[in-house]
């Protein structure tokens, strides 16, 4: 029998690819200027084979993409791809979450700015096609009729 992950639930088939621990942690360091096999192992601490793993599941998805270093050396770097890189809303709504309900008031943390602001990103929120904030009450799933 199929799982609904495996069937019609996005939710469900997006966790089967980025919902373990390390590959939304390749994907952010990716956004962060990785490219490297060993500065991802480095940043990360993971085992070279982990990240090999990982690493290999996110070019099947073709969230990364290998390429020649552009240095020109016989090393391959990690890039992201359209696709990976439309997960950047994702890793900004779970940075932002984890930084209200993860730390304590006045405990150091890293913090997200874009270039052209000396302030955090704005809260990322659910927004309908008109741009008005929505919230889960005010939602309502849609599932395909069964053939």
């Amino acid at each position: 029998m199929a799982t609904e992950s495996m069937t019609t639930c996005p939710v469900g088939r997006a966790l089967d690819l980025v919902g373990d621990r390390w590959s939304l942690l390749i994907v952010r360091e990716a956004f962060d200027g990785v490219r490297r096999f060993s500065d991802f192992q480095r940043r990360l601490g993971m085992s070279r084979s982990m990240l090999s793993q990982r690493l290999q599941a996110l070019l099947e998805a073709e969230v990364l993409v290998q390429q020649p270093l552009a240095e020109g050396r016989s090393y391959q770097e990690y890039v992201l791809t359209e696709r990976g890189r439309a997960l950047f809303p994702l890793v900004v709504a779970l940075r932002q979450w984890g930084e209200a309900f993860l730390f304590a008031p006045g405990e150091p943390r890293s913090v997200l700015q874009a270039d052209s602001d000396d302030r955090p990103l704005a809260l990322m929120q659910p927004r309908d096609q008109r741009g008005q904030v929505v919230e889960a009450a005010q939602t309502r799933v849609i599932k395909p009729v069964s053939a």
